[in-house]
């Protein structure tokens, strides 16, 4: 991402011309009309800020649905945004890693407390990293100390010089072992991207497959979520789409959509809003993990100052944002934010009201926009939970 407080988010994590809403067919009966009237109203004020296309999606207590979006999926033809649009995961899909590992802990296969060593002898050394002193538990939470050193772009030619770098998980890892670590394992929380790559080489070591595939066997075919795809090394998304755009400053909007995540093993899954709202609930409801490692992902630390000016209040569990909701009580979710797509999501704690609104634009030229971007997206699903009541007791 273009600035210092988004790139640390999303990378340390890594909104024109229409004005168009929309209802789309629900699995039951759509929700109320005023909570489709405020979802319309959240879109379009997400639009009018300049991101050019915004998609929404709200799941109520029996699957009744709505869905609103703004904006135009192609500044050059006007093209609606479609209300079913694939975009790029991003760094949500980290709650998929966390699942998977949580599972595995469940089986015996491993601990939470079993050290980064135990799985990969000298992997993290040299600056002061010990892969001895780190335990898996604090590399889902972020507590692990390991710093990020993943390519990015910052200008449109770094970003047509790069968007198609492929690196390998090692690599990415080698890299940041050249820094030595933000503080000691468990003395203080920094969003760590390297600490989930090193947890997909963990789950891999541990069950033999990439972890990907553990992904698809043990959440995607179970829940039906067949348009949630790894793309690999493919720089394109599944159609449709809106195409994604970065603002990098004044008159320079570009396309980014052609593009590899730098960390393709773990962000390189594609989603639409209806599969992203049905994982979570999921998640939510219990039925991908059991009670006692259901609990350890919602045991929560809080963030750091500087992520606390994108979520107030906000604390990190294994792989799950906790937040607070204005009506009382709180939500569950992880963003992601990578190649021009910003999507939130956020899910009540028994998992029977969901939300989730995907951006096709970043802007992350001023920390201005990129607070005015999240605020607005936050605003969003606040109102769309507490259409419902509160959330956590």
């Amino acid at each position: 991402m273009t600035s210092t407080l988004r790139k640390h988010l999303a990378m340390a994590l890594g909104i024109a011309t229409l004005l168009a809403a929309e209802v789309t067919p629900a699995v039951a009966q759509p929700t109320g009309p005023s909570l489709l009237k405020q979802l319309r109203q959240d879109t379009e004020a997400i639009h009018a800020l300049g991101v050019s296309g915004v998609q929404a999606r709200v799941i109520a207590p029996g699957g009744r649905q709505s869905v609103a979006t703004s904006g135009t999926a192609d500044l050059n033809t006007g093209r609606t945004v479609p209300s079913d649009g694939y975009f790029r995961m991003a760094s949500t899909s980290k709650t998929l890693v966390a699942t998977v590992v949580l599972q595995l802990e469940a089986e015996g296969e491993l601990s939470l407390d079993d050290s980064v060593d135990h799985w990969l002898p000298g992997v993290v050394r040299g600056h002061g990293n010990d892969g001895s002193q780190i335990t898996i538990r604090q590399l889902l939470q972020h507590t692990s100390g390991i710093r990020d050193d993943l390519p990015g772009y910052t200008t449109p030619a770094e970003y047509y010089q790069q968007r198609r770098d492929v690196y390998s998980p090692e690599q990415l890892v080698a890299r940041a072992m050249a820094h030595a670590p933000g503080f000691l394992p468990g003395k203080g929380w920094e969003y760590s991207n390297t600490g989930y790559v090193l947890l997909d080489m963990i789950i891999q070591k541990a069950t033999g497959h990439p972890a990907r595939r553990e992904i698809e066997s043990r959440i995607l075919r179970p829940l039906g979520l067949d348009r949630t795809r790894w793309m690999g090394t493919s720089p394109t998304l599944p159609r449709p789409h809106a195409k994604a755009y970065q603002l990098f400053g004044p008159g320079s909007r570009v396309d980014v959509t052609d593009q590899v995540p730098v960390d393709y093993e773990n962000l390189s899954w594609v989603t639409t809003t209806q599969d992203e709202n049905d994982f979570f609930r999921a998640l939510l409801a219990g039925r991908l993990l059991p009670t006692r490692q259901l609990a350890e992902m919602k045991q929560t630390v809080p963030v750091s100052a500087q992520v606390q000016e994108l979520w107030p209040d906000g604390r990190y569990g294994l792989g799950l944002v906790e937040r607070p909701l204005t009506c009382g009580g709180t939500y569950w979710s992880h963003e992601g934010g990578d190649g021009g797509y910003i999507t939130l999501n956020g899910v009540t704690d028994d998992g029977r009201r969901s939300a989730v609104v995907s951006m096709s634009e970043a802007r992350g030229d001023t920390k201005q926009h990129i607070v005015e971007q999240e605020n607005a997206a936050s605003d969003l699903i606040d109102h769309a939970l507490c259409a419902g009541g509160s959330g956590t007791p």
